[in-house]
């Protein structure tokens, strides 16, 4: 009996080998490793030729436009707006076009919300609206008008469509208030060689998903007691979506 107790073990010894070299095999034949590439191409531009890009319009206190290049222009490519010095307490300024925004994409994108990042109180109204001219806060003067932000309150949600800008036609050098007659309803912007980003002083009102542009109203509304003396910087987001699938 012990001879054969002796033999079944060596049998299921080697019953046990076979089963565990079998299934190392089998793990190395599962385990497959395969390698192919695909190129790839993108190109960087200057912020007013993107494809959704921003466009000054307004000057700031010091006479050039609220949009202006803040790096070198060439490595360090951005724009910021530079809003005005010397501001004090109880006052209230009030950029009608700080900025516009463009689209150039071929398909239209919606524009959803604007937010503000900042590590002070902004002080900061953020309007969207048609007319480049016309003070937003009052919408007998420009009914397109939409309140987007409130110092620090997103007014209009995440969830529904501020503003729909039309598709555009990629061409940066100008944009269109009513993309369905685009050869006559063009409007330049051409090149401003001191704040370095393309502009446009046209009154040819935009229109919601009809034109592939936006004016930005922002207005600084200062209370009387601030918290803090000095400069106040953060960032300014603006939200896009778009319905293509």
């Amino acid at each position: 009996m012990d001879r054969k107790k002796g033999e079944s073990m060596r049998i299921n010894r080697k019953v046990l080998i076979i089963a565990v070299l079998f299934l190392v095999i089998n793990m190395a034949v599962a385990t497959q490793y395969t390698v192919t590439k695909i190129g790839y191409t993108y190109t960087i531009l200057h912020p007013s030729d993107a494809f959704i890009r921003f466009i000054g319009s307004d000057n700031s206190t010091d006479g050039i436009r609220v949009l202006r290049v803040a790096g070198n222009n060439s490595t360090n490519v951005r724009v910021t707006l530079h809003l005005g010095d010397r501001y004090s307490s109880n006052m209230i300024r009030t950029y009608s076009a700080a900025i516009g925004i463009v689209n150039e994409e071929n398909f239209s994108r919606n524009i959803t919300h604007i937010n503000v990042s900042s590590v002070n109180y902004s002080y900061m109204k953020i309007w969207i609206h048609g007319n480049r001219s016309a003070n937003a806060e009052n919408t007998s003067n420009d009914p397109s008008s939409i309140l987007m932000f409130n110092n620090g309150t997103i007014v209009n949600s995440s969830n529904t469509t501020a503003w729909i800008l039309a598709a555009g036609d990629t061409n940066s050098s100008s944009m269109c208030y009513n993309v369905s007659n685009r050869t006559n309803s063009s409007i330049t912007t051409p090149w401003d060689e001191t704040a370095h980003v393309r502009f446009s002083n046209s009154d040819i009102n935009a229109t919601s998903n009809s034109s592939d542009f936006v004016w930005v109203q922002i207005t600084l509304d200062i209370p009387e007691k601030v918290q803090k003396i000095g400069e106040y910087t953060g960032t300014i987001w603006i939200h896009l979506e778009s319905d293509v699938e």
